[in-house]
């Protein structure tokens, strides 16, 4: 898949909260609440809805600023909410967390230590090892579309000379992908445990790539040249093919065999 700089990295599950400090925001006295993880958080204003679950889509603003109180990102400012899956490890670790602690509608400013944010590392206008500290607003829960995978009861298995395994689902009858095309699909992505790590369908948002150039990892550039307009298929990709010996932690293992279920919906 295309590489992009993640906001935050890995998830964590929170326990148990002690009430801590109280600090003084916009002339109001917030009581604090400090995680096991060293995440804290206070909310400044409540709101009714229900609390987020791992894997719901959450739609939040945020302002980010550093401890001597320089802002360094603004959805509010953009006037664009931003969007996640919760838990899915795709922002930062104290993000994961304390957005899965507030309710719909709450308000909250989020205190996160370095090894929540981004640690060691630069990050633009992030110097290492600084604590963030975000307002936050959690505006909208989406909760997490059920995507099963393919059938592929008595359907036949192709193994390449690459070690790919590709099954055709379902056929279509359009032009075949070849290298050099752009390619559009819809996919979900899952590991040899039945977990889903990432998917299009639920996103509701094709992916688009050229075919051949190493866009992609190797089993997607193999198996989507194998396929035509319409093919439904199943790629069984070994991790010689997907991403090697290290993986893509924390979403991907070391050594992880990957399964795709992939359907080619056009060739510009």
């Amino acid at each position: 898949m295309q590489k992009k700089m993640m906001l935050i990295v890995l998830s964590v599950l929170f326990s148990a909260a002690l009430f801590c400090e109280t600090d003084d925001i916009k002339g109001e006295e917030l009581e604090y609440i400090t995680m096991e993880s060293g995440l804290q958080y206070a909310i400044t204003e409540a709101g009714t809805g229900e609390q987020p679950k791992k894997g719901d889509k959450v739609v939040v603003h945020y302002t980010g600023k550093l401890e001597d109180g320089t802002e360094f990102d603004s959805s509010v400012k953009r006037g664009q909410p931003f969007s996640f899956d919760l838990g899915a490890g795709r922002v930062i670790k104290g993000w994961d967390e304390g957005f899965a602690l507030l309710h719909q509608g709450d308000k909250a400013i989020l205190n996160i230590p370095p090894d929540l944010g981004y640690g060691s590392r630069d990050m633009g206008p992030i110097p290492a090892n600084s604590t963030l500290i975000f307002e936050v607003e959690l505006l909208e829960i989406v909760k997490e579309k059920k995507i099963e995978q393919y059938d592929t009861v008595n359907k036949v298995v192709l193994t390449t000379d690459s070690g790919l395994k590709f099954i055709l689902v379902e056929e279509g009858k359009g032009k075949k992908a070849a290298a050099a095309y752009e390619v559009i699909v819809h996919y979900s992505g899952f590991l040899t445990d039945g977990s889903m790590f990432d998917s299009s369908v639920k996103r509701g948002q094709p992916f688009t790539f050229t075919l051949g150039m190493g866009q992609v990892i190797p089993g997607w550039d193999e198996g989507i040249a194998l396929m035509k307009i319409g093919d439904k298929a199943k790629l069984i990709i070994p991790y010689e093919l997907a991403y090697g010996e290290n993986g893509r932690p924390p979403v991907i293992p070391p050594k992880a065999e990957l399964i795709f279920d992939v359907e080619l919906l056009d060739i510009k």
